[in-house]
């Protein structure tokens, strides 16, 4: 069936299906959501995606919340509804109260089990889900992450000996360093080390297939072929085997897999089960024989989950830092004496903390939160739907929601009039106390929130403050916004992700 689908053109799949989608959506009642506020089609054929894919990343989301208030209908590729909700009563009802009522959308799906397999992100439903959070949760809970910071200073110390060594080896006092490159391969690296007790040697700076396959899997998006990719695979999940992403997508499953079966092999053999990472604690569990290619599944999805999210995080956080000299000055000043790298002692770096919470403010890497319907539902709203007074959502199933999370962190009636601005102060000033409004939605919430969120804090912290004690940096160049999986920063005009920073040894 692929190789039949891949040798079509996109085009003349999309227009092949666009009537069959368009009457299936009026005949099956999402004609009811007419009555929600919106945007006027763009493009029959391909809605807002083309807007959404090329504009700045979440810039649509933006002006469509500031013109129809919270809740906003649009059109995605071949008419399909799409509704995207920052009220806040409703977002905790599709997050927290009824979450398993609104799983990922099939797209999404798809698109997890092509790359990483049926693990914990891939899973859906109470019965699913549960067990497979109950089995990696508690080795990235915060008691366990403190037995885990020897090891993120570890990697934190390998990537500063290699911005040591590019320094001592310049002309100059200051030398240009690709920050992008090396973020991406320090989360790798702790990732491996932490959670399975296996070296990636990503720092080395030698070549690396994983890492080579990560990087062109989502690092490369300004091809057409991803516009329509991305515009179809929610309707459509077999494109996502057609062409060369095709090819990097199962590519990048391939390496994956041969990795998580290697190391759960070896760790099966060695049976430390007193070990402190998440292998240990699979090892624990492995009463009954667990088939191997659920725990691949889950390795390849603490892998990913790892690596993408963080490296671009990391980016952003030192792009933030080479900008804002001040902060980066103060900043210094409060880690440069730390001695207790405990984790109650990095806990009390207050600044390093509003400073990390402050860019994922800003630079959420994930942009949306995209789930559906699972039956029809009835969703309950803070704030009536513009131009009317109901203050409840009638959504037919199937339907897709976006949650922005763009929109939700740089509202100005919440945040302030310096909404877009980096200010760290922000989480520090008594006077401007973060308020239950100001909700960060960075690992999500609820029963499906990311189990690695101390996990990732801890790891930011401890590098941000390893290289602060030995470098100062700053960024010169102009830079943008791009979004591939996540969003990445980049030189205006280039194509991939890029943060060269000038780069000076203290």
């Amino acid at each position: 069936m692929a190789s039949i689908i891949s040798s079509l053109p996109v085009a003349t799949i999309a227009a092949g299906t666009f009537s069959y989608f368009l009457v299936s959506q009026l005949l099956s009642g999402k004609d009811s959501l007419r009555h929600v506020p919106g945007p006027p089609p763009s493009s029959y054929l391909w809605g807002e995606e083309w807007e959404l894919y090329y504009g700045s990343p979440g810039a649509p989301y933006i002006d469509w919340h500031r013109k129809y208030g919270k809740v906003v209908r649009f059109n995605g590729a071949m008419g399909h509804r799409v509704i995207s909700i920052t009220d806040p009563k409703a977002i905790s009802y599709i997050l927290v109260k009824n979450a398993y009522a609104f799983p990922k959308a099939k797209g999404v799906r798809a698109w997890f089990d092509a790359t990483i397999g049926r693990g914990i992100i891939w899973a859906e439903g109470r019965d699913a889900h549960e067990p497979q959070r109950q089995l990696l949760a508690p080795s990235l809970s915060p008691q366990r992450v403190r037995g885990l910071i020897p090891v993120l200073l570890e990697t934190a110390h390998r990537l500063a000996a290699q911005w040591a060594n590019v320094c001592d080896q310049a002309p100059t006092s200051e030398t240009q360093i690709e920050v992008t490159n090396w973020a991406n391969r320090l989360a790798l690296d702790t990732i491996g080390l932490a959670a399975f007790g296996y070296d990636f040697d990503c720092l080395s700076g030698k070549p690396d297939a994983l890492a080579d396959a990560l990087d062109g899997l989502t690092n490369n998006e300004h091809k057409v072929s991803s516009f329509y990719m991305r515009a179809l695979f929610w309707l459509f999940p077999p494109i996502l085997s057609i062409g060369e992403k095709g090819k990097m997508i199962r590519k990048t499953k391939h390496e994956l897999g041969i990795i998580a079966s290697r190391m759960w092999r070896d760790a099966k053999v060695a049976a430390d089960r007193e070990d402190k990472t998440v292998m240990a604690y699979i090892l624990n569990a492995d009463e009954e024989n667990i088939d191997e290619e659920y725990i691949v599944s889950q390795m390849r999805a603490i892998i990913s989950a790892g690596y993408e999210p963080v490296s671009a995080a990391l980016a952003w956080i030192l792009y933030e830092l080479g900008t804002h000299i001040d902060v980066q000055t103060a900043l210094r000043e409060e880690v440069i004496e730390l001695k207790d790298t405990t984790a109650d002692g990095i806990n009390k770096l207050k600044l390093l903390d509003a400073v990390i919470k402050e860019t994922f403010r800003l630079h959420p890497p994930i942009l949306e939160n995209h789930h559906e319907a699972g039956e029809d539902v009835v969703i309950p709203l803070e704030t009536p739907i513009a131009g009317t007074q109901e203050t409840h959502l009638v959504v037919p199933a199937g339907t897709l929601l976006a949650i922005p999370l763009n929109v939700i962190h740089k509202d100005p009636g919440v945040w302030g009039l310096d909404a877009n601005e980096f200010n760290p102060q922000r989480w520090l000033n008594p006077e401007k106390a973060v308020s239950k409004e100001q909700r960060l939605m960075t690992f999500s919430e609820g029963p499906r929130g990311c189990i690695g969120r101390s996990f990732a804090m801890m790891e930011l912290k401890v590098t941000i403050l390893t290289l602060l004690q030995q470098f100062s940096f700053r960024c010169q160049c102009k830079m943008e916004e791009f979004q591939s999986f996540v969003v990445r920063p980049r030189v205006v005009g280039e194509t991939a992700s890029s943060l060269p920073l000038l780069v000076a040894r203290l």
